[in-house]
């Protein structure tokens, strides 16, 4: 079986916990044994049993406990956290070192394709508009979202760079520029996530659109990584890499 720890005891993390118990191999058997959970007593971290994998849907704020944890037993990170500084995405980085690593913003497959369609379309779209949309539930902290960044790049990784996000706008802020890409945040009610790419050209407009129903599909996707990143070396590997490469 694989030792899981899990690292946050809200809603994704209870999530995390009742699929990694229910998750059995072709056999029948438990894939997973959690050997921990930990919510905010960060402290918990430093006593807890070590494990092949941890899984974290917490809050940027655990970072260091979670990275002297992952230092100490050497085990895999599934991170799913979002709102990290510059300065704490390099520590995290830091830790494929000595240590298989992945962190997204979303573990969907479904926004995995979104990402790629985006990028094919600012392709064969150079000339048109684009804005990022994103929508989630009244709860949430960070904006944009993390997926909504992860789609930003998408587009500007596939427009050889150069493109500027613009987080709303206000004021008299004149006309737009050929290479501001509008990055724009709802919140509001329970919705699970929505995110929606547009491309606006002279007459037409195409837009891409991920609805999510329930976080389940990202409990999916982190139990998934998880399994398959405890057999990989030590390293930084983005979702797409991890799941298809």
């Amino acid at each position: 079986m694989i030792k899981v720890a899990i690292m946050g005891t809200g809603r994704m993390g209870s999530l995390i916990r009742s699929a990694a118990e229910a998750a059995r191999d072709a056999d029948g058997a438990p894939v997973f044994e959690v050997v921990a959970q930990v919510g905010f007593e960060l402290g918990e971290l430093e006593a807890a049993p070590a494990a092949d994998v941890m899984i974290d849907f917490s809050n940027a704020s655990t970072l260091d406990a979670v990275a002297a944890y992952v230092r100490r037993c050497g085990c895999a990170l599934v991170c799913g956290t979002t709102g990290y500084t510059p300065e704490q995405m390099d520590e995290l980085r830091s830790l494929g070192q000595v240590a298989p690593v992945i962190q997204s913003g979303n573990y969907s497959l479904g926004v995995a394709a979104l990402r790629h369609l985006a990028a094919q379309a600012t392709r064969e779209l150079p000339d048109f508009d684009i804005e990022i949309t994103e929508t989630h539930h009244n709860q949430k902290v960070d904006a944009p979202s993390g997926t909504a960044a992860l789609l930003f790049d998408a587009v500007n990784d596939a427009h050889d760079g150069g493109l500027e996000p613009v987080y709303g706008r206000h004021g008299m802020v004149g006309a737009r520029s050929a290479n501001e890409v509008g990055m724009h945040s709802l919140r509001g009610g329970t919705v699970t996530g929505v995110h929606t790419v547009s491309f606006f050209g002279t007459d037409e407009e195409v837009t891409l659109t991920h609805r999510a129903s329930s976080r389940q599909i990202f409990v999916t996707g982190a139990i998934a990584a998880a399994q398959k990143i405890v057999e990989k070396p030590a390293g930084f590997y983005s979702f797409d890499e991890l799941m298809f490469g």
